[in-house]
């Protein structure tokens, strides 16, 4: 592996662990990061946690789990050609969504919506809190005690009044200063990777066709350079083909604007970087590309009647749940009831946040349904 590059996050620059723990063997700090996440009853959860299908609606959809695996491995790929830490920077690709609710956005947004007199909710800030305090897995620390810049990455958008209540992790938005490029990474190759495998998901869906996506210039240019490399190709084949050249060039667009952003930047030090604009960048060409790309799937497929239908459950399953914790908190489980002595609302948006979109459905109908009383 190439030299890290002298802005990148090292150990030696690293502002450490919240509670000292004796150095790892045989591995860095930011693997131990990263495994760690990998280990934890979050991650797992994952599997069953709507991406923009639910996952009982089809094997073959991304979750919330394959969907970070994907981020992981885009941001692994560009850091190691930009020669920043992989291994910090997979750590939060995979954490990015561990505070994610069930039923995806729908969730969020009906969870917030719940929240909004006592803080709100906000997934980035649930990831961190999850890694910080939820899990609970470690003799000496709640939650994973993770490196600082991993949880400075986790946390990628934060009100100022959020971030006053968080103390050094929360510094950097009040000083208006940028975080890591492995963070500045991770939060685009999120974005690389849901532009592109939401466009699969939805052809494999039948809910947007591939005649609509003439209308997308970046797929429409990638399609057409396949079907000349291989004549007669269809079906599955020609949409990979399709989708790997969009990631590729993506990806490849990020990687030259990233450098060309470095230099006239003239970063030297990780330092510069904190104090620099936002260094990883698209080009302004790729720009209004992409935006065409989200507006169409946001038309076409997140804005699709079917997809708005299961949206429309989702937030009355969440809203529900809520509204019953709220009414009486002696129908939480126990590890619940007791958080809820300190922080009634907090408590139970962490254990609705917690659910995957099975276990939600099934605690609704525990809850409302006729002859559902286990």
């Amino acid at each position: 592996m190439a030299e890290l590059a002298p802005y990148a996050v090292v150990e030696a620059n690293s502002r450490g662990r919240r509670v000292a723990e004796s150095p790892p063997v045989a591995r860095g700090e930011f693997q131990r990061d990263r495994d760690r996440i990998v280990h934890c009853t979050a991650f797992r959860r994952l599997e069953y946690k709507t991406q923009v299908f639910v996952n009982h609606e089809g094997d073959l959809f991304r979750t919330r789990l394959t969907h970070s695996i994907e981020v992981a491995q885009i941001t692994r790929s560009i850091a190691r050609a930009l020669r920043l830490n992989e291994d910090l920077a997979e750590a939060v690709a995979l954490a990015h969504d561990l505070g994610h609710t069930p039923f995806g956005h729908a969730g969020q947004d009906a969870l917030h919506a719940c929240m909004k007199d006592f803080g709100g909710f906000e997934h980035n800030l649930q990831s961190l809190r999850t890694v910080d305090v939820l899990e609970e897995s470690y003799a000496e620390f709640n939650g994973l005690n993770l490196m600082h810049e991993t949880r400075e990455g986790i946390l990628k958008h934060c009100s100022s009044k959020n971030a006053a209540l968080l103390g050094d992790i929360g510094q950097r938005f009040i000083d208006g200063r940028q975080p890591s490029l492995e963070a500045q990474l991770a939060n685009l190759a999120d974005e690389i990777a849901y532009n592109n495998h939401d466009v699969d998901d939805g052809l494999r869906s039948g809910l947007i066709t591939l005649e609509q996506l003439d209308a997308v210039p970046i797929f429409r240019r990638n399609r057409e350079a396949v079907e000349a490399a291989y004549p007669g190709l269809a079906g599955r084949r020609l949409i990979h083909e399709t989708i790997r050249r969009m990631i590729n060039m993506m990806a490849v667009d990020l990687i030259e604007q990233t450098r060309a952003n470095i230099a006239a930047a003239g970063v030297a030090s990780l330092d510069d970087v904190h104090a620099a604009p936002r260094l990883v960048a698209y080009s302004d060409g790729m720009l209004p590309e992409l935006r065409v790309l989200k507006t169409f799937l946001r038309e076409g497929l997140y804005h699709h009647f079917q997809v708005l239908r299961m949206t429309d459950k989702a937030r009355r399953i969440i809203q529900d749940l809520f509204g019953a914790f709220m009414n009486d908190p002696r129908l939480l489980p126990p590890q619940y009831q007791q958080m809820a002595r300190n922080d009634k609302p907090r408590a139970i948006a962490d254990y609705v946040a917690g659910m995957t979109d099975r276990y939600a459905m099934r605690e609704h109908r525990r809850l409302f349904a006729v002859g559902e009383i286990h």
